[in-house]
């Protein structure tokens, strides 16, 4: 998970003073001086953390409080809510609408990851339904249209730039226009990034503002500065008039805390975050939703919305729903399942969002995601009979060593790749009966008989960290109140892999 550290210690501290028999004033003090101590060491500015603890204890008077108050989710809530004060700016950034083009306009330093983050973006507005493009005004450091050439062929992004022109008005003005006359509806102008704060740089920007008019300016920064994102972030915005900030490279050190709070002192909202080099390395930033992770509470929202991005409707399958509802698994199934799984991206960003992630091990993702693709080129090996068949006895020796030469895979993988099958097959029996809705939410009945039968079916570990009995159920009123609730049985074939 994002800040992963700050999180951990965090969410301990909370825990101890859960723990605890009786909540007092040095239990209390205890807890905050674990979440200062967590904070500090992320790089959040002292003032900020000194105000937030003297604000909890003004709103947590013990003394005052009376014996039938939850004194935990009071304080739980105090520090929530100083949290979330903390890293939002309190105004919200110019949103893109679908169909009316608008200019995004990209500013930042070398190096804090600009152009990359350009096509992430563009990327994230494409899978939701924009048509962007991207505009390469970058003519101060060599390679930067081969890099966004690169980035935009692998993403399907169109793009637009010059070897030989070197006034980046000129390009980013031509590209903006093409762009319209073709009818993207997000039109992304990369420009020149510098080592340090330069006037030339805040002169070119200005220019290149006023020539293409952006709806939206956005401040790349890198988060490994921790709270001197301040200065920078400052003398960005009274250079140009940026109106959001996304904050990269969060995955690589601790001192994202300090980047992000020194971010919202300036009054400038922050939109995403990067976590990683990868396209899907990329998150909307949400206060709430991310103060929720922070604590330990999980972020059921994201969750959903990530679930509901790729597993595919289930009211167009009617012959899956049927198989499903039967307990009926086949390797095909099987196989559509490694397929939203691989479609998810990194499952720790997935599993950061359930509660308690912090205090989980961390698995490797690599490691999980090269294994699915093993299997699923073993499986492209095989025959419509062998894909469609219930019946695992027709995978004979003879069967079995065609498909290691056809994958050019071993046979023992061959074999590991079956003995996972027949697992989670085993595991989809259990769902034999389970409740699926035609359409709209599940009735609260069926709400606990589908939270019955999920909970025999995942794993303890799994089932812990999503909350219990309790956090299960939750899930099940979130995704009936979310208008489908068929989205739990794609993640169910996929979280267990």
């Amino acid at each position: 998970m994002v800040l992963a550290e700050l999180g951990g210690s965090i969410s301990r501290a909370l825990q101890q003073m859960s723990n605890a028999t009786v909540i007092d004033e040095k239990v209390l003090n205890e807890c905050l001086n674990e979440i200062t101590r967590a904070l500090l060491q992320s790089d959040v500015q002292f003032k900020l953390v000194r105000d937030m603890q003297t604000n909890i204890k003004k709103i947590v008077n013990l003394e005052d409080l009376a014996a039938g108050h939850n004194k935990r989710r009071i304080i739980q809530n105090a520090i929530f809510n100083e949290l979330c004060k903390m890293l939002d700016p309190g105004k919200p950034s110019f949103t893109p609408k679908k169909g009316k083009p608008s200019v995004v306009m990209f500013v930042g330093l070398q190096g804090s990851g600009k152009t990359t983050t350009c096509t992430k973006y563009a990327y994230y507005h494409q899978k939701k339904g924009w048509k962007p493009a991207l505009v390469c005004a970058d003519t101060f450091r060599a390679g930067a249209f081969d890099q966004l050439k690169q980035n935009a062929t692998k993403a399907k992004i169109p793009f637009y730039g010059s070897y030989m022109e070197s006034d980046p008005m000129k390009i980013a003005v031509e590209g903006v226009e093409t762009f319209k006359k073709e009818n993207c509806d997000l039109i992304i102008v990369d420009t020149s990034g510098r080592h340090k704060q330069e006037a030339a740089l805040f002169e070119e920007m200005r220019q290149v503002a006023e020539a293409t008019k952006p709806d939206l300016v956005i401040f790349v920064m890198d988060s490994s500065i921790g709270q001197a994102a301040f200065d920078q972030a400052q003398a960005f915005k009274q250079s140009a008039a940026v109106g959001a900030v996304i904050v990269t490279k969060m995955d690589g050190h601790a001192k994202g805390g300090g980047a992000l709070s020194a971010v919202a002192a300036t009054k400038s909202p922050v939109i995403f975050i990067g976590t990683g080099e990868h396209m899907d390395e990329f998150e909307v930033f949400d206060v709430k939703q991310f103060v929720s992770r922070l604590l330990g509470m999980g972020d059921w929202s994201g969750f959903m919305d990530k679930i509901q991005e790729v597993v595919p409707k289930l009211d167009n399958q009617p012959e899956l729903l049927q198989k499903l509802s039967e307990g009926t698994f086949t390797l095909r199934i099987m196989y559509e399942q490694f397929q939203n799984l691989l479609q998810m991206g990194p499952l720790s960003q997935l599993t950061s969002m359930l509660p308690g992630a912090e205090l989980m091990p961390k698995g490797n993702d690599k490691e999980s995601q090269a294994k699915i693709k093993r299997y699923m080129t073993m499986m492209d090996s095989m025959t419509n009979e062998e894909l469609d068949s219930t019946n695992t006895k027709i995978i004979t020796e003879s069967r079995i060593v065609r498909i290691a030469r056809g994958s050019g895979r071993l046979v023992r993988e061959v074999m590991e790749m079956f003995e996972e099958y027949k697992r989670l097959a085993k595991i989809w029996s259990k769902m034999k009966g389970i409740k699926i809705p035609k359409k709209g939410g599940i009735s609260p009945l069926n709400q606990n008989f589908n939270a019955q039968q999920m909970s025999k079916v995942l794993p303890p570990q799994m089932l812990k960290q999503i909350g219990g009995m309790g956090g299960l159920q939750n899930l099940m009123k979130q995704m009936g109140s979310m208008g489908s609730a068929k989205e739990m049985m794609g993640m169910l074939g996929s979280g267990d892999k």
